[in-house]
């Protein structure tokens, strides 16, 4: 869908919601945003129920936050995309070790983007090879 690269300083969630206005602007609209712990915050919470998107966010034990309780986490639909979180994770492991974005190369925050964009299109290329194989072979 999209990849943000930012400082280090930035916080998750914060980029996150970079990435959901760029998504808007494309006239794309989620219905749920699956994420780890990192972006079990009140404020990011809070900003996705405004926008009517379902918080399907790792909770931490013993943080209450408005708008991310036992009623969104006991659905099913919370539980699947806790489950395919594992092959975004994949991605983001594929990206450092054979797309070379462990460690940047580049100076400057354009530059790593352009090569993370490459990064990130040589992986569907390889995904769509991988996916013609297994159409021909069945």
């Amino acid at each position: 869908m999209d990849l943000l690269i930012t400082d280090a300083t930035l916080a998750e969630h914060q980029a996150a919601r970079q990435l959901l206005t760029r998504a808007r602007r494309r006239k794309i609209h989620p219905k749920t945003l699956g994420a780890d712990k990192g972006y079990h915050v009140k404020d990011f919470v809070q900003h996705l129920r405004e926008h009517k998107i379902k918080p399907h966010i790792a909770r931490i034990d013993g943080r209450k936050t408005p708008g991310l309780d036992g009623r969104t986490s006991c659905t099913e639909g919370y539980k699947v995309s806790q489950r395919k979180r594992k092959r975004i994770e994949e991605i983001f492991g594929w990206l450092k070790t054979v797309g070379g974005m462990r460690k940047t190369r580049f100076i400057g925050e354009a530059r790593t983007q352009i090569a993370a964009y490459l990064s990130a299109a040589a992986y569907n290329l390889l995904r769509i090879a991988k996916l013609q194989d297994a159409g021909s072979a069945a």
